[in-house]
């Protein structure tokens, strides 16, 4: 499931219709008006926060962190990780960017291994 050049309205919007959830039921869910959803899957509006962001996330199966992402935010616990070690995570990621997707998986892997996950 990705996004494909989709905006974040956009993109909630057409998994949301794939999986035959109304409009009405998905706000019930996730705490919003119908009204304020239409806006956001319209593009109207900001994404909402970030807690919205993981409720819509888990209705529409899709991985929260992706779903952050598109919505320009990013995740509380990571700033949260920066936070403590600003210096290292920052050269961490510095040195990542001219990586692929796998062989920043693959570097992922590597450090839960040291951790010991």
């Amino acid at each position: 499931m990705t996004a494909e050049g989709l905006k974040f309205g956009a993109f909630v919007r057409r998994e949301r219709e794939a999986r035959e959830i109304g409009l009405r039921e998905m706000a019930k869910k996730i705490g919003v008006s119908p009204t304020y959803l239409s806006k956001v899957e319209r593009d109207e509006f900001t994404p909402p926060t970030e807690d919205k962001v993981r409720a819509i996330a888990r209705i529409i199966e899709c991985d929260p962190d992706e779903l952050l992402a598109l919505a320009g935010r990013m995740p509380s616990d990571l700033a949260d990780i920066i936070k403590r070690a600003p210096v290292e995570v920052s050269a961490l990621l510095r040195t990542t960017s001219g990586m692929t997707r796998d062989e920043i998986a693959r570097l992922a892997a590597e450090a839960r291994k040291t951790k010991g996950d």
